[in-house]
């Protein structure tokens, strides 16, 4: 008994760590801390150890740019030197969210940009961006901005975009992908060739920006470095110059063929060496054969917007051993999945996206189904993320997913509706048995028809998926009874977005007070009100709720259960934020407090 030390002076000796650790190894120690929750973690054990987060973090990802304030983020991490900031919801993406909605970037970069004197990394996603407000950025920051990413924004020119071009000659990174940005001229590209020399990155892919070849040549001897450059439509034969100087270039996406009667006409295109990440629009048949010389070396094979056949994508992908990221349409089809899973070994990515939906077209070319997906779980099993559209799925081919693809961290399944008849409905065990063995899943998004997941099934969602923090869930569930069972194992879960679900608007609110972690959710067509005063009920302290009510035609409109209709124009977005209510909120969107 004497030899034993007592519990009060084990709990000293423990508070006094922080007492003879001086600022200096701290500082260093945090340096080495980059995992956002792990950071958080830390910033929780005193006051002081707050502090020193917030001089050393130096990167922050805004995950809802109404989540808090500038002013807040600018006196909380003074030293930052990149910002990532998302706006609208991911429905803005499919046409369900107004461009007039909101996000607007203008009053982080008025109130940012200038005061976080290491701000050197800028990423928008979803925003509207002016002319004026990247003009502020240029001033505030453009002798030292090294990367600017609008990610799928609206509201800029190439005005804009040439001010950049001009001033920011430390910029290694310029995103614009699937921006739709108002072309005013291409001297924004002619500009960038003059007058920068260390770009490594340029993304304007799926823009609709005309550029003159002989500029994108320029740019490639000027900047020795660039490694990756994906670009709108451009004749491939008017870029054999900019391959032949871009001796870095790495990763390439866009170009064109285009339709003429010389079939010669690509044989002079020859990439750079080093390619090894690919992406060509509008390829065919004939086209194919300017990939065969280096497809042993191809790392990454985007197809999506060729026009090849089941049988081209067979003969290209079977002469690609060394894959790790496909991304194709389901015109694959689940031949070329098979040849996928016997080929591609080492594959880590695989997204299917929905193809053209003319059912003839579909029956010729065939489409994915269980069999295409059960081919690559088998035959690739270091795989990641899938995303795939599929005609037909079914329980056997979900559990050899789980079964076999352990590394998995990201699944997304969406089941068209183009067929009358599904093998095998519901999913329930299918799901059960992925979201069992596939522990790593962080992301996890399911989007069925009516009968897909009954409320077991919904039941098993919440069981089985602690370690998730992102869902989408669509045409899930038989009652608000599901849901609450869904909502009770949710412990982790801080993203959920709700589609075309037959749920009450008090059960989604009392599924939210389940789900402790939950920051943001996002529901459009549900068993909706005129007023949504149910949504009340998940009121609570810095908790946003916001309501932008159903027509008033859908109450006219009752199913055979009596109840009125799913209304897909219903849609609810609910939030935490410690900037309270937002001011730019447009007319048609209530926002709903407690009186």
């Amino acid at each position: 008994m004497g030899g034993e030390v007592p519990e009060p002076r084990r709990l000293n000796r423990a508070l006094s760590f922080d007492d003879w650790v001086p600022d200096e190894a701290l500082h260093l120690v945090m340096g080495y801390v980059d995992d956002p929750r792990d950071r958080e973690a830390a910033s929780r054990v005193c006051r002081r150890w707050h502090r020193i987060d917030a001089l050393t973090r130096k990167h922050v990802t805004v995950a809802f740019c109404y989540a808090t304030h500038p002013a807040r983020l600018r006196e909380r991490f003074p030293r930052l030197e990149s910002l990532s900031l998302k706006g609208k919801p991911r429905a803005a993406m499919y046409g369900l969210i107004p461009d007039d909605w909101g996000a607007y970037a203008g009053p982080w970069i008025d109130e940012l940009a200038a005061p976080l004197e290491c701000l050197k990394a800028l990423h928008l996603r979803r925003m509207t961006v002016t002319d004026a407000n990247i003009a502020a950025l240029v001033r505030a920051r453009g002798h030292m901005l090294q990367e600017l990413k609008l990610d799928k924004c609206i509201g800029f020119s190439t005005d804009a975009l040439r001010l950049v071009a001009r001033s920011c000659r430390s910029l290694r990174t310029l995103f614009l992908e699937e921006c739709p940005i108002t072309d005013k001229g291409g001297e924004w590209l002619h500009e960038l060739a003059v007058n920068n020399s260390v770009l490594v990155t340029l993304n304007f892919y799926m823009t609709e920006l005309k550029v003159a070849p002989a500029d994108l040549e320029l740019l490639a001897k000027n900047c020795k470095s660039l490694i990756s450059l994906k670009m709108s439509e451009c004749d491939l034969s008017d870029l054999i110059s900019f391959f032949q100087a871009a001796n870095a270039l790495q990763d390439f996406a866009g170009g064109a063929f285009y339709e003429v009667e010389e079939l010669t006409k690509y044989e002079k295109v020859k990439f750079p060496p080093r390619l090894c990440l690919l992406g060509l629009t509008y390829m065919g048949t004939n086209e194919m054969p300017v990939i065969f010389p280096f497809s042993m070396k191809l790392k990454k094979l985007d197809l999506q917007y060729t026009f090849l056949t089941t049988e081209d994508h067979c003969q290209i992908i079977a002469k690609c051993p060394n894959l790790l990221i496909l991304e194709v349409r389901n015109v694959i089809g689940d031949r070329g999945l098979e040849v996928v899973g016997d080929t591609c070994k080492k594959l880590r990515r695989l997204r299917i996206e929905r193809g053209d939906d003319d059912p003839g077209l579909q029956e010729e070319q065939g489409g994915v189904s269980q069999l295409g997906l059960t081919a690559v779980a088998v035959g690739c099993r270091e795989l990641e993320y899938i995303a795939a559209y599929v005609s037909d799925i079914t329980n056997g081919a979900l559990e050899s997913i789980g079964t076999f693809c352990k590394n998995l961290y990201d699944f997304r399944l969406v089941l068209l509706d183009r067929e009358r008849q599904v093998t095998d409905l519901p999913l329930d065990n299918g799901v059960r048995a992925l979201l069992r063995n596939c522990t790593k899943l962080r992301r996890f998004a399911l989007y069925l028809r009516p009968g897909g997941l009954s409320d077991d099934g919904l039941g098993y969602i919440g069981q089985f998926s602690g370690n998730i923090q992102y869902m989408l869930l669509g045409n899930v569930g038989e009652s608000d009874h599901g849901l609450i069972r869904f909502a009770v194992g949710c412990t982790n879960l801080q993203k959920l977005e709700l589609r075309s679900c037959c749920f009450s608007e008090r059960a989604l609110s009392l599924a939210v007070l389940q789900m402790p972690s939950l920051r943001y959710i996002w529901v459009q067509g549900y068993r909706a009100s005129q007023t949504g005063l149910d949504l009340l009920l998940m009121a609570r302290p810095f908790w946003n709720i916001e309501f932008t009510p159903p027509s008033p035609e859908s109450f006219n409109h009752i199913t055979e259960d009596g109840e009125p209709c799913v209304d897909s124009h219903a849609q609810v977005l609910a939030y935490y934020s410690l900037a309270g209510r937002r001011s730019d909120c447009p007319q048609w969107v209530i926002p709903l407090h407690p009186a």
